[in-house]
Order: C-alpha cells, then sequence, then structure tokens
C-alpha cells in the first residue's frame, strides 16, 4: 500500500468518525476532509469535483425547490389530515400506513425524491397529533431504502447494474423485488415491537384529528391543482426516464423550474427551503470516497473480494451480498458497485453465470444503506428535515435501530439467495 493510498483511508476514517462522533457538523467534516485530500496531493481540485455525482445533486436540488413550491398549496396538510383518519389518529396505524406509502413510492419515484415529499406530510401529522416525528422519520428512512431496492429506477445502483447487464424494470421486480416483500414484511413486525407498543397520542388530540376538515387545508386551489398535474407527470417521468434518454436530475431541476413559473410563489422564499448544508455534505462525503477511488483502494477491496472465492459461485454470491451490504453502510455505494461491475462482467465472459451476482449486488448495497445515517442520501435528507425542524436524529440514535435491522434484512436476503439461486 503506497502513501497516498494510506493518507485517503486515514482522512475517510477521520471524517466517518468526526460524523459519528457529532463533534461538528457534518457538512463541516465532509467539507474539511474533501480539502485535506486536496492539500495532500492526493486529489486536486478539478479530480475532486469530477467524483462529485452531479446527477444526484440535481435530484436533490430540483426536489427540494419542487416540494418548497408545492406545500405552500396545503396539499401536504390535506394528506396527513386524510392518513391520519384512515388511521383513526392512532400512531401506530398511522406509522405502518406511511411506511408502505413510502416503500411502494421509491420504488417507482426513488428513495429521495420519496422522502422529500413524505417528509412535509409526516411533520404535518405529528405536529397535529402532538407527537414526536423521529420514530416516523426513522422508520421511513428504512422503508424508503427497501422499496428503492424493489426496481430498476428506486435506488442509483439499480440503475447501473441494469445498464451495465441489460435488466429490466420486470427483471428486477421479479429477483430483488420478491425478496423485498419478505424483508419489509420483517421490518414492520420488528418496528412494531421498537417504536409500535411504545408510541403514545393523548385521546384528546387524535379526537382533535378526526375532527378536522381537510378540505380547509387547502391555502391555493390554483396552485393545487398545478401542483398535482406536476406531481403526477413527474412519477411518470421517473418511471419511464431511462426510455425517454433522460437524467433523473433532468426531470426533477425541469419539474422545479416549471413550478418556480407557474406557481407564482416567493422565489427567494422557495430557495430558501432547499437544505443547502445536507447538499455540501453530500459534496464533500462524494469527494472524501472520490479520495479512495483514485487512489485504488476501492479496486483492491474489490479485487480482494472476488479473489477470496476462488470462483465458487455459492461463496462468492454470498460474500458480495455481505460485503457490499457493510461498505454501503458507511460510505456511498455507487462509487463501490461501480467498481465492481467490470469484474462481474469479465467473470461473464469467461463463461461463468452471473445473474445471482447482480442480484447479490443490488441487495446487498440497496439495503446496506440503512446502516447507518450516511449508509444513503434519503437517510441524510430526511434526517436533515428532522434536524432543522428542531427534532434531531443523531448517528448514535440512529445506528442502533438501523444496524441491526440491516443485518437481519441481508440476513434474510442471504436464505432467499442460497433457496433461489444456489
Amino acid at each position: 500500500m503506497n502513501t497516498m493510498q494510506i493518507i485517503a483511508i486515514v482522512i475517510f476514517a477521520a471524517t466517518i468518525i468526526t460524523v459519528m462522533t457529532e463533534k461538528v457538523h457534518r457538512a463541516v467534516a465532509a467539507v474539511v476532509g474533501a480539502l485535506l485530500l486536496i492539500l495532500t496531493g492526493v486529489l486536486t481540485v478539478e479530480s475532486g469535483f469530477s467524483y462529485v455525482d452531479i446527477n444526484t445533486i440535481g435530484v436533490l436540488i430540483g426536489m427540494m425547490l419542487f416540494v418548497a413550491i408545492v406545500k405552500n398549496s396545503g396539499i401536504f396538510e390535506y394528506i396527513a389530515i386524510k392518513a391520519a383518519k384512515i388511521a383513526k389518529g392512532r400512531p401506530w396505524p398511522l406509522m405502518l400506513l406511511l411506511c408502505i406509502i413510502t416503500a411502494v413510492l421509491s420504488g417507482f419515484l426513488d428513495n429521495v425524491t420519496t422522502v422529500l415529499l413524505i417528509g412535509p406530510m409526516t411533520l404535518a401529522i405529528t405536529n397535529m397529533l402532538k407527537t414526536s416525528p423521529v420514530p416516523f422519520f426513522i422508520t421511513q428512512i428504512m422503508a424508503s431504502n427497501i422499496g428503492g431496492t424493489a426496481t430498476l429506477i428506486g435506488d442509483p445502483p439499480n440503475i447501473m447494474i441494469g445498464s451495465a447487464a441489460g435488466l429490466s424494470f420486470l427483471d428486477f421486480v421479479a429477483n430483488t423485488g420478491l425478496a423485498v416483500v419478505f424483508v419489509l414484511a420483517a421490518m414492520l413486525v420488528c418496528f412494531y415491537f421498537i417504536y409500535g407498543r411504545k408510541l403514545h397520542v393523548e385521546a384528546e388530540a387524535m379526537a382533535e384529528v378526526l375532527q378536522l376538515d381537510e378540505n380547509k387545508t387547502i391555502k391555493d386551489r390554483p396552485l393545487l391543482i398545478k401542483s398535482v398535474v406536476m406531481i403526477v407527470i413527474v412519477v411518470f417521468a421517473f418511471i419511464f426516464h431511462s426510455q425517454l434518454h433522460l437524467e433523473s436530475s433532468t426531470v426533477a431541476l425541469t419539474a422545479a423550474g416549471i413550478m418556480l413559473l407557474i406557481g407564482r410563489q416567493d422565489v427567494e422564499e422557495a430557495i430558501a427551503g432547499v437544505e443547502w448544508s445536507t447538499l455540501i455534505f453530500f459534496i464533500g462525503l462524494f469527494i472524501v470516497v472520490g479520495g479512495l477511488q483514485e487512489t485504488g483502494v476501492i479496486q483492491i477491496v474489490a479485487n480482494t473480494l472476488v479473489d477470496m472465492t476462488a470462483g465458487h459461485m455459492t461463496l462468492t454470491i454470498l460474500l458480495i451480498l455481505w460485503v457490499s451490504a457493510i461498505i454501503s453502510a458507511f460510505l456511498d455505494n455507487i462509487p463501490f458497485v461501480a467498481t465492481l461491475i467490470p469484474l462481474i462482467l469479465t467473470m461473464e465472459s469467461s463463461g461463468v453465470d452471473v445473474a445471482p451476482l447482480w442480484w447479490a449486488v443490488s441487495l446487498g448495497a440497496c439495503l446496506g444503506g440503512n446502516g447507518t445515517l450516511i449508509g444513503a442520501s434519503a437517510n441524510v435528507v430526511l434526517s436533515g428535515i428532522s434536524n432543522r425542524h428542531g427534532f434531531p436524529i443523531t448517528f448514535a440514535s440512529y445506528f442502533k435501530v438501523g444496524f441491526p435491522l440491516m443485518l437481519l434484512s441481508v440476513g434474510i436476503c442471504t436464505i432467499y439467495m442460497l433457496l433461489r439461486y444456489c
């Protein structure tokens, strides 16, 4: 291992530990880590920024702006009251309903867009019920990553895998989608025992919610109509964006631009609604992980992973599944998946049936994101929304719930992979 590789590893480890300890703001930790890589010569400014996933940043900016305008119509409060009434104001049925909605939407949009839409609804509901949104947010984070695993477009690693292997939307539904059904069912049971039995809402608050008239929450009916139309268009655009030869960021930014034009809302207010600290954190983290990629550390990990199995397919499947999950819990899964793809394609060219390996990478990389608060984009975005509204979700508080449940979900996928492909 050379000097640059050691420096990259040390800076990455220091950045992650700083984020975990929460001694400084995570955005500051990520930016300082990125700057140290540039100052030590591991990366240049140009090469550093080349590792920033512009598509992810574009989706975040576009959907944050979109939501900032749409929410002024009152649509989130309307849906919140409807959901609360369906659940009759009871917190556990409400949590269950929101988790299922989050998981389903994440499969047809993507997990980041979903949490940006669900987050404001959850805040509105919990405010009405006079209860903390944190348990709801933690379960929704996990549900979004689980649901996103089920389809081609639900999570960026799946898009990358689908493109490289020529896999369709239905291929993912038939393979990872089936596994997701079992994982989600198990997680909902776990959520009940972790949170469901402890959630408490005063009877008075429940009664007040049930008496609310959701129609009165609509503040701007013309904006509501425009918002509903645009949401429908955005959903279809996200589902078919690959067929339309559009990046997901293009869809998000276009939707934001249209709403800025037709919404007739205060543009400055909409821009202020963007979680800029979250975006800065992502940019810094992309660069920090880029240091590992630039120096070949991720390549070494991937090569070692393949070499350890010595061509034994069952062992290869399980090793890729678990290593992908553990690594994806602590660093962005995109560069790791990007490194594994050519290795799997090389195995395929030598006559190996690699179909199960694609599903192992997908399940491991996507579900692994549930392990920590920085494991996936949805985690960072939704925790940022929670923090901004005075309900902090710490790294430690999420870790003690998320990491064990992530291990359980990968354990379920292990059984699934063994039964179906081995």
